[in-house]
C-alpha cells in the first residue's frame, strides 16, 4: 500500500466518517427547509380570472336584478364560486379535466334551493359530492325575479369543470378551456 493511500486512510476514522454524514446531513436538511420556503411558480396567463367572481347584484330586500335567465343563471354561479373561493380554480382550467358534473337544481321564489340532481357524472365520487356541497352551501340565493317564475320555481342546470386537483369552475363564468 502506498504512503498516500495509507494516511489518507488513517485520517478517515469511523468517527470523522459519521460526523462527515452528519454534515451532509444537516446540509441536505437546510436545503429541503430552504426549497420549503421557495415560491413557486406556476405557468398561468396574465389574466388569472380572480375578477371574474363579482359581487352579485341585489334589491335591498335580496332580489337579483338579473332580467333573463340567463343573467340569474350568471349570479347564482358568482355566488356559488364566492361562497367556495378556496375550492374554485382561477385561470384557464386544464385541456383534459379530471371530472364534469353537470346539475339541474331548482331554485324557489325565495331562493331556496328546493332541490338538485346529477344530470351527468364521470362517477367520481369526490367531485360529485364537492359540486352538491358546494350548490348546497351557497343557499339560499337571490331571489329571482318574479317572470322569470313557473309555477314559483326556477329550473337551472350548471356545469362543474374539475381539474385534476379537484378544484372546480363553473363553465357559466369560467374562461376558455387550455387547448393542450
Amino acid at each position: 500500500m502506498s504512503r498516500f493511500v495509507r494516511s489518507a486512510c488513517e485520517r478517515f476514522t469511523p468517527s470523522f466518517i459519521v460526523a462527515a454524514m452528519k454534515l451532509n446531513i444537516a446540509i441536505l436538511f437546510a436545503i429541503g427547509v430552504l426549497a420549503g420556503c421557495a415560491s413557486r411558480t406556476t405557468e398561468q396567463p396574465a389574466d388569472t380570472g380572480s375578477a371574474r367572481v363579482e359581487r352579485v347584484e341585489t334589491l335591498p330586500d335580496a332580489t337579483s336584478t338579473a332580467h333573463t335567465v340567463d343573467e340569474y343563471k350568471r349570479d347564482l354561479a358568482q355566488r356559488i364560486a364566492q361562497v367556495n373561493s378556496l375550492q374554485v380554480y382561477s385561470g384557464r382550467p386544464q385541456a383534459l379535466l379530471r371530472s364534469v358534473v353537470v346539475l339541474r337544481y331548482t331554485v324557489d321564489a325565495q331562493g331556496h334551493l328546493v332541490r338538485s340532481e346529477i344530470m351527468r357524472s364521470n362517477r367520481d365520487k369526490e367531485t360529485i359530492a364537492t359540486a352538491l356541497a358546494s350548490l348546497r352551501g351557497a343557499a339560499p340565493f337571490p331571489k329571482p325575479a318574479t317572470h322569470l317564475l313557473r309555477r314559483g320555481q326556477l329550473e337551472i342546470s350548471e356545469t362543474w369543470l374539475f381539474n385534476n386537483d379537484g378544484r372546480f369552475q363553473l363553465r357559466t363564468i369560467a374562461q376558455p378551456q387550455m387547448d393542450r
